[in-house]
């Protein structure tokens, strides 16, 4: 059974990358501003302001269309060296208030400070504090959901934003739970929200009432995850030490699709958008693994190690046609496809190789 004495607080960034953009350049205040690829060019939107998403601009969407959206906004070239300077004084504010906590990525981290007798033992108070020390040592701001797990303390983190600070105590749970929407749940997207609708399913309170056995014939496996989160329980620990061991995109059709042309564009994207994140990593990765759900949800996945590190190249473009052969692509209806990357190694030097690539189009 989950303790309700934990206490969790996950950190979020407000529009990290755009921040730091508006935070280094006084002329890019109070304008849209996105992050990524130019519009002219294939990339993709790595994150925007908050005027941009008032247009509909969101974060892996293609450059272009982001244009189409806003065509008044300001492009600018991610500069990860800068992000991760101001991430790693973030990190250590977070390492001067607590022991144990789990970077997720250069914009956000869990911390557990369930033991920690700061503020009078309050949580919220440590994470008001936090947040003021994150401001005043970079002049960027973060939002602070507090709660007694992962799951929780991550949707709470998004109320609110930007500048949020939210609470979800243990006697609100799973209440809080019971009244959320099906598509707001972490880990539930657009395919698995379609299907639990079919279902009858549209909140927490509809997904408590199936049986754990329903659960899982629907869904397999995850069927015993959905379970446990619709009763706010959510047992994973917070890992100082995770070591990350593959960078994973996927995405889920809103209407299935069998072109195989269109399949390919689809995975070329994926696989640009997750060299991206491997970048901001400053990481390589050996072995591409291309996932497949088709429209009855049986699920297949294919893989190749190679031997030098996996860019965007004519190379790895063909061999995504490779690890589609035998799949019946082109023929059979899909729903999902992922691309995720493993083997992975440090790799400072490919973090510059891929600087120069026209993702971000350094012209």
């Amino acid at each position: 059974m989950e303790s309700a004495s934990r206490k969790i607080i996950h950190i979020d960034m407000d529009a990290f990358y755009a921040a730091v953009e508006q935070r280094d350049h006084p002329q890019y205040r109070h304008k849209p501003i996105i992050v990524g690829g130019k519009p002219d060019s294939r990339g993709v939107v790595a994150t925007c302001s908050y005027e941009a998403r008032q247009f509909g601009v969101h974060s892996a969407m293609p450059s272009a269309h982001a244009y189409r959206l806003c065509p008044q906004a300001i492009f600018v070239k991610p500069r990860f060296d800068v992000y991760r300077e101001a991430s790693e004084i973030i990190r250590s504010i977070f390492a001067r208030f607590c022991e144990c906590f789990e970077p997720l990525s250069l914009d956000e981290a869990y911390l557990d400070v369930s033991d920690s007798q700061l503020y009078q033992g309050s949580a919220t108070l440590l994470a008001k504090h936090i947040k003021q020390e994150i401001r005043r040592q970079t002049e960027l701001v973060a939002s602070a959901g507090i709660s007694y797990n992962k799951f929780l303390a991550k949707i709470a983190s998004d109320l609110g934003k930007p500048d949020g600070l939210y609470l979800i105590t243990p006697e609100q749970g799973p209440l809080f739970v019971e009244n959320l929407a099906i598509g707001k749940f972490h880990g539930i997207g657009r395919a698995t929200e379609q299907k639990m609708s079919d279902l009858g399913i549209v909140t927490g309170k509809e997904l408590k009432q199936v049986p754990l056995a329903e659960l899982q014939r629907h869904f397999g496996k995850t069927g015993q995850y959905y379970y446990n989160i619709a009763r706010g329980i959510d047992l994973r620990q917070v890992n100082s030490n995770r070591a990350r061991k593959s960078v994973g995109i996927e995405t889920t059709f809103d209407h299935d699709i069998a072109d195989l042309s269109t399949i390919l564009c689809y995975l070329q994207d994926l696989l640009e958008k997750a060299l991206v994140r491997l970048a901001e990593k400053q990481m390589t990765a050996y072995t591409l693994t291309v996932k497949i759900k088709y429209q009855n949800f049986v699920q297949i996945t294919r893989g190749r190690t190679l031997a030098e590190p996996i860019s965007d190249s004519p190379t790895t473009r063909l061999l995504l046609t490779e690890l589609l052969k035998n799949t019946g692509i082109g023929t059979t209806k899909i729903r999902l496809l992922g691309v995720t990357l493993s083997g992975l190694e440090n790799g400072d030097t490919r973090l510059r190789q891929y600087r120069q690539m026209d993702l971000f189009d350094p012209r």
